[in-house]
């Protein structure tokens, strides 16, 4: 019997005629409702035709739910069934849930609740989606990738296959522009939920806490949002809702409160997507009478709704993904929570009643919280992704409806993974194989190492390798991946049951997919079968060929990727030569990557998985370790080098160009520069910056792109860097002269090396400056009334009048003026110093010398 009062006291009822409106006009709508007003239970039941509207019945309609999580997806069926007094799936069930290894779903299902992913694999099986008359893609503000995905490809089948497919996206906030003009426009329909008035409590951490790093959260942190959870249970009624980025989190919490019974007898419960269904169906069924501690990440932010809860505790911080496409590192990363999660967060606390928030960080942070969270299309992984847009017909994307375009070198580098396995060809289509990896349900990587792995180990035991790796063991397994396989084996945890679950589904869906002449029996040769150790090391090295790593001392590691990895202390693996990397992730300010799974492999293995990554060739470079030409003839697996010999002959092309980098990274200082041609590169750039062209730019920078033409002869002849020290720079500059125009013979006259002054002396004139520097006694210049000039008349000369110790006694670029009226204060402070030199009253016309009075003829 259809529980009436219960339908009744959902707000969304109210929204209902005009989603109805919306979808019988435009065929697509946006429906934005806040968590727990039913948008997720009664509109399907309602679209369905297994609840009436306003009085009236409609008919029967297939309506799919597509959900970004399973422990949602589970949780909206069953509170569905219940709504309809009825159990879920089975064969008269009209209500039921397919998610990833689990299908509750009969011939008599009406309203069948999926996850995202498991929608893409329907609509990549059958894009016509024959027989459902309305999906509804809930939770689409969340803006994970798979839906944003799959509402791309829905868009594609309304627009070219099935017009009449009714679209709704289910949003928890009012942010839906987006969504409507993706949608072609279509009508916005809200419906207000009943809120209660939520008090903040702001309750941050009496000591600096370090920021989130990586998956690192202080346990600092961690201690006060287990000491804010007893306060908010000592001074309010109801139950409390703590939200906390992730599983690892959640534990140590709850061993903070006290394991299964906080302070005052409240009940710990953990809810997340790893917690056994059990735990979550207790959870969303509401308490028996005694207070409750629920600890759960952002799942329970808007997928669930979680009776009783009067309080919230927001620790403030949310797990998102990013993806080193540098060093091939994929992983979850702490961030702040935004603005928009802090809210939803709230509103968990004023769904039945007034509650409160006790929020872990001060007031004045608020503001510098990112307003939502990031699309995960532009952080995450594409790979994935790539693959589907490839079997779907649009290799780039570029004809995809996304809210936001997938980042171009992230969608690069995944082409490059599904090149390199086999996934796609040269122009991006989809290959035979690319399509059976699209169907297993899981990475592209691991579904290569599925469909490889078992020609070499056997299907079942290739299955439960990938199960491990898609899903990583909790820590207490370890990081030696053969050793915790072993674990989950025996093992009779949540773990170990979900484990052998998804081996049993991929087990299954390889043999699905798989040719009967392809289809693996087990290991390719009989009796060759390896040991579990050497299964585990290769079929992760086929899913992260690029995290293949050789030994180079104490626990420390290099990929073949380049990246460097460590094994922490006390690994099981720390005496392996070779490792295949399976999970590993990069600390902020850490040189290398932290091994977290990983497995133990020898060279062979190491070839064969990174195949595509090894080389032999001549390899001659500028060391910069040596600072010299290194010429090798060497073997290696990516940048692990495996063997190297002296090469006797080098290309000379490939030592000129190392000569060329060792320039580049040394400087033009490895050449001979003499006091000459120093000089001569300052005059040069002297008249380059006075008259320009045709003097040249004897910049470092332009000079070596222009090494062709100075230094060519000199760098086909060198072959070391003693050779490069040998090469006189300034008989090579001389190249550069303007020899065509006829100006080079005027070097002399516009920049000369040296100035005759009025005694016969030839001064050196310093370039060095941003003016000339002529730098000469003062009884030199008598008589010289206009200071010289070079360029063409253009620049003067910068005079240093030096007294006859050849101590600075005065500067002037205008020696007539200096004369008439600087000289005087000069001639009356050295003259008492220097009497032996002459001192005439009027410089100007006097006889210059370079003689005392003595010796003066």
């Amino acid at each position: 019997m259809i529980p009436t009062d219960a339908l009744e006291r959902l707000p969304v009822r109210t929204a209902l005629p005009a989603l109805a409106r919306a979808l019988e006009g435009h065929g697509a709508a946006v429906l934005c409702a806040p968590p727990g007003t039913g948008k997720t239970t009664l509109v399907p039941l309602v679209l369905a035709g297994l609840v009436p509207s306003a009085g009236t019945a409609a008919p029967v309609r297939r309506v799919v739910v597509a959900e970004p999580r399973r422990i949602a997806a589970r949780a909206a069926a069953r509170r569905m069934a219940w709504l309809l007094g009825e159990e879920v799936g089975g064969a008269t069930g009209r209500v039921g849930f397919t998610v990833r290894g689990e299908r509750r779903a009969g011939p008599a299902t009406v309203v069948e609740v999926v996850t995202t992913g498991v929608l893409l694999q329907r609509l990549q099986r059958d894009p016509e989606l024959s027989g459902v008359d309305v999906v509804v893609l809930d939770e689409c503000h969340e803006r994970h990738l798979d839906a944003d995905t799959a509402a791309a490809f829905l868009l594609d089948v309304r627009a070219a296959l099935r017009p009449e497919l009714q679209l709704v996206a289910a949003s928890a906030t009012t942010d839906a522009e987006g969504w409507a003009r993706l949608l072609g426009d279509a009508p916005v329909v809200e419906a207000q939920g009943v809120s209660h008035p939520v008090e903040v409590v702001w309750a941050p951490p009496e000591r600096a806490v370090r920021p989130p790093h990586g998956m690192r959260v202080d346990p600092a942190l961690l201690e006060h949002v287990a000491a804010v959870v007893r306060r908010a249970l000592r001074e309010r009624e109801g139950d409390v809702l703590c939200f906390l980025p992730g599983v690892g989190e959640i534990a140590r919490v709850a061993g903070l409160l006290g394991g299964e019974r906080a302070p005052g007898g409240a009940e710990v419960l953990q809810v997340h997507g790893r917690a056994p269904a059990a735990v979550q169906d207790a959870v969303l069924a509401g308490g028996s009478g005694g207070r409750r501690v629920v600890l759960a990440t952002s799942v329970a932010e808007s997928s669930l709704t979680v009776p009783g809860v009067r309080i919230v505790v927001d620790a403030g911080l949310a797990r998102e993904p990013r993806t080193d496409h540098a060093r091939g590192l994929s992983a979850l990363t702490t961030v702040r929570a935004s603005r928009a999660a802090a809210r939803q967060r709230a509103g968990r606390a004023g769904r039945e009643a007034p509650g409160a928030v006790y929020r872990c960080w001060a007031e004045a942070d608020e503001i510098r919280l990112p307003a939502f969270p990031a699309a995960e299309i532009t952080v995450a992984d594409l790979t994935a992704f790539a693959l589907q847009a490839a079997c779907w017909g649009d290799p780039d994307a570029s004809g995809l409806a996304l809210l936001d375009a997938p980042p171009a070198g992230a969608l690069a580098a995944a082409r490059a993974v599904l090149t390199a396995t086999g996934a796609v060809d040269a122009g991006g289509r989809p290959t035979e194989r690319g399509r059976r990896m699209a169907r297993l349900g899981v990475h592209p990587r691991l579904a290569r190492a599925l469909l490889d792995g078992a020609q070499e180990v056997g299907a079942r035991r290739a299955a439960e390798v990938v199960a491990l790796l898609s899903e990583e063991p909790p820590r207490e397994y370890g990081d030696d991946l053969a050793a915790a396989w072993r674990t989950a084996r025996r093992g009779g945890d949540a773990y170990a049951g979900r484990w052998r679950a998804e081996a049993r589904r991929l087990e299954g869906s390889l043999r699905t997919v798989t040719d009967d002449a392809d289809r693996p029996a087990g290991p390719r040769a009989a009796g060759s079968a390896p040991a579990d150790d050497a299964a585990a090391g290769l079929v992760a090295a086929l899913a992260f060929p690029e995290r293949v790593a050789r030994s180079r001392g104490e626990r420390s590691y290099l990929m073949v990727s380049g990246t460097g990895a460590e094994l922490g202390e006390g690994s099981q693996l720390r005496s392996a030569p070779w490792l295949a990397v399976a999970v590993a992730d990069r600390p902020v300010a850490a040189v290398s990557a932290r091994v977290r799974l990983g497995a133990v492999i020898d060279e062979d293995t190491a070839r064969a998985a990174a195949g595509a990554l090894f080389a032999e060739g001549e390899e001659v470079h500028w060391s910069q370790e040596r600072r010299d030409v290194v010429a090798r003839r060497v073997t290696r697996l990516g940048a692990v080098e495996l063997s190297a010999a002296v090469l006797g002959a080098p290309d000379p092309g490939l030592v000129r160009a190392a000569l060329l980098e060792g320039l580049r990274c040394e400087g033009l200082g490895l050449l001979r520069w003499s006091p000459e041609a120093t000089g001569l590169r300052q005059r040069l750039a002297f008249l380059h910056r006075e008259l320009g062209g045709p003097w040249p730019d004897v910049s470092d920078e332009a000079l070596l792109e222009r090494t062709d033409e100075w230094l060519g002869v000199e760098l086909g002849r060198a072959r070391r860097r003693a050779d490069l020290e040998r090469v006189e720079a300034g008989q090579a500059l001389e190249r550069l002269l303007p020899w065509a125009t006829g100006d080079a013979a005027r070097l002399a006259e516009l920049a000369p090396e040296r100035i005759e002054v009025p005694s016969g002396s030839r001064i050196r004139v310093d370039y060095g400056a941003g003016q000339p520097v002529l730098a000469v006694k003062l009884q030199e210049l008598f008589g010289l009334q206009q200071t010289p000039r070079l360029a063409g008349g253009r620049v003067p000369v910068l005079v240093h009048l030096l007294s006859p110790a050849g101590r600075p006694a005065a500067v002037t670029a205008d020696l007539a003026s200096f004369w008439r009226d600087g000289y005087r204060s000069v001639r009356a402070e050295l003259r008492g110093r220097y009497p032996r030199h002459p001192w005439p009253e009027d410089p100007s016309t006097a006889v210059a010398t370079r003689r005392t009075n003595a010796r003066r003829p």
